[in-house]
C-alpha cells in the first residue's frame, strides 16, 4: 500500500517518492530506509535493525547509513527526521497513512527537441542549426521542473522525415519540439513548432527573421516560451531564467557551436580542442567556451590515466570559466572531474552537486556524478543516477554499459555486470579489470586468464601491479582496490602454475 505523509507519497510498488513538484530522485537504499522509518512513525527504530533490513548480510560503515539520512534530509524537510543519539533515528513528521487511490501528484513534463532543419543548402551549415538546437535543450535542460532528452537520443532523428508521434513513443516523452533554421549571410531565418504528441495537439509555433546579433535572443525567448506553456499546462511555478547574452563574437560562437558537435559525443569530443582553443582567443571572455575546455582538457585523463597534468591544466581552465560565469555547469563538472581523480573526493562532490544544480538534466554530468558515488561507496546511489542519466539519453548505450558494469562489480553484482560488458562491442581496459574480477568471483576461472591476457597485453610493459595502479586505484576506501589486486594477482598465479 502507498503511504502519504504531508506533501508527499511512497509508491512502494514503482520504488518511488513523489513530492509537491513531482518524482524525486532517491537512491534505493535511501527509499528502504524511508519505507521503514514511516512504517514505525511512533518508534525509534535503531541502526542496526536499519542495517540488517537494508543491507542483509553485509558489513558496512556507520557513516554509510548516516550518508543516506543526510541525503533524505536534503530531499526532505529536515525536521521529518531525527536522530535519537545513542539509540537510532525517528521520523517526526505528518502522521503518514495508507493511500489506495492514485494521488493527484504532478509529474514532470517530458520533452524531446529534434534536430532543427538545415535550409541553407548547405551542408556545412548543419553544425549551426544543430548549435541552435542544442542551446535551446541546454536551456529547457536548467529547468529542473521538466525531464529534457538530451542531444544524442534526439539527433537519432537528424535528416529524417519524422513522425512525431512515433519518435515520442520511442524516446518515451509528451512534447516534442521540431523547426528549421535558415542562415544566409548575415541574417537567420528560424521556425520552431511545440507538439503534445500524446494528443497531437500544436500547441505554439513562431518563426523568427533576424539579424544574426539576435540569435541569443530568439534562442532566449524560444526556451523561455516553451518553458511558459508547459507550466502553464502542468502549473508549475516558473521563474525566469534569462541567460546573459554568452559573446558579442559571432565567429567565436561558430567555432563554439562546431566544438559542442564534435564534445557530444565520446569517440570525438578530443577532436572539439581546436575549436574551442580558437573561440577563447577570439573572445577570451567566452565562459562558455572556456568551461567546455575545461571540460575537454580534464577528459583527457580518461586516454592518458598516467598524466595528472590534463587534470590541473583543466582546473585552471575551469577557474577561468567559473571567473567568468560562476553557474557555468561544465565549468563545475571539470572541476569536479579533476578532483575525483586527484582524490580529493571532498571538493569533488561540491563541484558535481553544483553542476547537477545548474544542469539536472544533463546525461554526462549525471553520469560523472554516478562515478563519483561509486568511487565513494554508494554504488547503490551511483546506480540510481545512471539511470536517470540513460531516461534523458536512451540511445547511448554503450557508455551506459560500461558505467554501469564498472558500479555493478563495486556493488557485488558480478552476473549483471557480465551481462553489461557482453553488450558492448569493445569493452574499454579500465573495464576489463572489473570483468576479471567478475569471472573470477563467479568462478570463471578460464574466461578470468582470458580477460587478464587481453588487460596484459594492451599494457605492454607495465606489470600487473602498475595496471592496477593505472586503471583502479581510485576509490576512497583503499579496501577495494587492494580487494581488486588480490583477485587479480590470484588470478595471474592460477594461470602460471597451469602453464607449469
Amino acid at each position: 500500500m502507498d503511504l502519504e505523509f504531508g506533501n508527499y507519497r511512497l509508491k512502494r510498488a514503482e520504488r518511488q517518492l513523489l513530492g509537491p513538484k513531482g518524482p524525486v530522485e532517491l537512491s534505493a537504499r535511501s527509499f528502504d530506509i524511508l519505507a521503514m522509518l514511516l512504517d514505525r512513525p511512533d518508534e525509534v527504530v535503531s541502526k542496526t535493525e536499519l542495517f540488517d533490513a537494508v543491507w542483509p548480510g553485509l558489513v558496512v560503515e556507520e557513516n554509510t547509513l548516516q550518508v543516506h539520512i543526510s541525503a533524505l534530509r536534503k530531499l526532505l524537510p529536515a525536521e521529518m527526521i531525527v536522530t535519537v543519539h545513542g539509540r537510532g533515528y525517528k521520523y517526526a513528521g505528518p502522521r503518514p497513512f495508507g493511500a489506495t487511490a492514485e494521488a493527484a501528484a504532478p509529474t514532470r513534463p517530458s520533452i524531446a527537441v529534434l534536430p532543427f532543419h538545415n535550409m541553407s543548402g548547405d551542408p556545412e551549415q548543419d553544425y549551426f542549426s544543430d548549435g541552435i538546437t542544442e542551446d535551446i535543450i541546454a536551456g529547457l535542460g536548467k529547468f529542473r521542473e521538466f525531464l529534457v532528452i538530451a542531444r544524442n537520443s534526439s539527433f537519432q532523428f537528424r535528416g529524417k522525415a519524422n513522425d512525431v508521434a512515433e519518435v515520442a513513443k520511442k524516446l518515451g516523452v509528451q512534447y516534442v519540439v521540431d523547426g528549421s533554421v535558415r542562415k544566409i549571410g548575415n541574417r537567420v531565418r528560424i521556425t520552431v513548432q511545440l507538439t503534445d504528441a500524446v494528443l497531437m495537439a500544436h500547441i505554439w509555433g513562431e518563426h523568427y527573421d533576424r539579424e544574426l546579433d539576435d540569435i541569443f535572443a530568439i534562442q532566449d525567448e524560444i526556451t523561455q516560451m516553451i518553458a511558459a506553456r508547459l507550466a502553464r499546462q502542468t502549473r508549475t511555478a516558473i521563474a525566469s531564467r534569462a541567460r546573459s547574452r554568452p559573446t558579442n563574437n559571432m565567429s567565436a560562437y561558430e567555432f563554439y557551436l562546431r566544438a559542442l558537435q564534435l564534445a557530444a559525443v565520446y569517440d570525438t569530443v578530443l577532436e572539439a580542442e581546436p575549436f574551442l582553443r580558437r573561440a577563447v582567443s577570439l573572445d577570451p571572455r567566452f565562459a562558455a567556451a572556456h568551461a567546455m575546455l575545461s571540460f575537454v582538457e580534464s577528459f583527457k585523463y580518461y586516454w592518458d590515466y598516467n598524466n595528472p597534468g590534463h587534470l590541473h591544466s583543466g582546473l585552471e581552465i575551469a577557474r577561468t570559466a567559473l571567473g567568468l560565469d560562476p553557474d557555468e555547469a561544465y565549468g563545475h563538472l571539470a572541476t569536479g572531474f579533476a578532483h575525483l581523480y586527484l582524490r580529493q573526493f571532498r571538493q569533488a562532490e561540491i563541484s558535481l552537486d553544483r553542476a547537477v544544480a545548474l544542469n539536472p538534466n544533463d546525461p554526462f554530468i549525471l553520469s560523472i556524478r554516478a562515478i563519483f558515488l561509486n568511487h565513494t561507496d554508494r554504488p547503490e546511489e551511483g546506480l540510481s543516477e545512471i539511470n536517470e542519466a540513460q531516461r534523458r539519453d536512451p540511445y547511448a548505450v554503450g557508455w551506459y554499459d560500461d558505467f554501469r558494469g564498472v558500479i555493478l562489480t563495486t556493488a557485488g553484482r558480478y552476473r549483471e555486470a557480465t551481462a553489461c560488458y557482453a553488450k558492448m562491442a569493445t569493452v574499454p581496459p579500465w573495464s576489463l579489470v572489473r570483468l576479471v574480477v567478475c569471472h573470477s568471483e563467479l568462478g570463471e576461472i578460464k574466461q578470468a586468464q582470458d580477460v587478464l591476457a587481453k588487460v596484459k597485453a594492451h599494457y605492454l610493459g607495465l606489470s600487473l601491479d602498475e595496471i592496477i595502479d593505472t586503471e583502479v586505484d581510485f576509490y576512497a576506501d583503499p579496501a577495494v582496490c587492494s580487494r581488486y589486486r588480490a583477485i587479480l594477482q590470484r588470478v595471474d598465479n592460477e594461470g602460471v602454475d597451469n602453464e607449469g
